[in-house]
């Protein structure tokens, strides 16, 4: 099943579970409950910390809840903060979730010393949730913006390319695997 979040971030092949991690934790445990997936692809536009550009595609099974506190050592925190369903040795780029988007370009740079690239405000709860009903799970993002005084405007301007771009990307690639499939059978 393909998701994505909602509001003004919809996609015609997805259904939306909710903006911020609270809205899609509930919707997708109440979609679990009553029809469980086999799988969960999540697609959505994301912020970026630095290294990844503008419309840059990532797709990751790796996600994490850390606030900016944690990266002053202003707080911590006694739950699981990172979540994988990456089952390679391959590395992802950690996707991190708040409910706040980042603003501080100075500050949000040392994610990038965790192997955190991109934030996006649901990817946490979806993974919290897939591990929960034991569902398998990755994401697929496009970056909008960068995470610094401009984020909010710049992720309004390029908001529609990066749906459009994300759109083509996720039809391209189920081509690709129900191609393979076709082999494989």
């Amino acid at each position: 099943m393909i998701i994505c979040a909602g509001n003004n971030e919809t996609f015609p092949f997805a259904t939306p579970m909710g903006v911020g991690m609270i809205e899609t934790t509930l919707n997708l445990t109440r979609l679990c409950l009553f029809d469980k997936p086999e799988f969960l692809l999540f697609v959505g536009t994301a912020g970026s910390y630095g290294n990844a550009k503008i419309f840059d595609i990532i797709e990751s099974k790796t996600a994490s809840n850390i606030e900016l506190a944690f990266l002053n050592n202003d707080a911590y925190t006694p739950l699981e903060n990172v979540l994988s369903t990456n089952l390679t040795k391959q590395q992802d780029v950690i996707v991190n979730s708040s409910n706040y988007i980042s603003t501080n370009e100075e500050l949000t740079k040392k994610f990038l010393k965790f192997g955190i690239g991109i934030e996006n405000m649901e990817y946490f709860a979806v993974l919290s949730v897939a591990k929960e009903f034991e569902i398998p799970a990755g994401g697929v993002f496009c970056v909008t913006n960068y995470t610094n005084k401009n984020a909010h405007d710049d992720f309004l301007k390029n908001h529609d390319k990066a749906k459009e771009l994300l759109s083509e990307h996720v039809k391209r690639r189920i081509k690709e695997l129900t191609a393979n499939r076709g082999s494989i059978e």
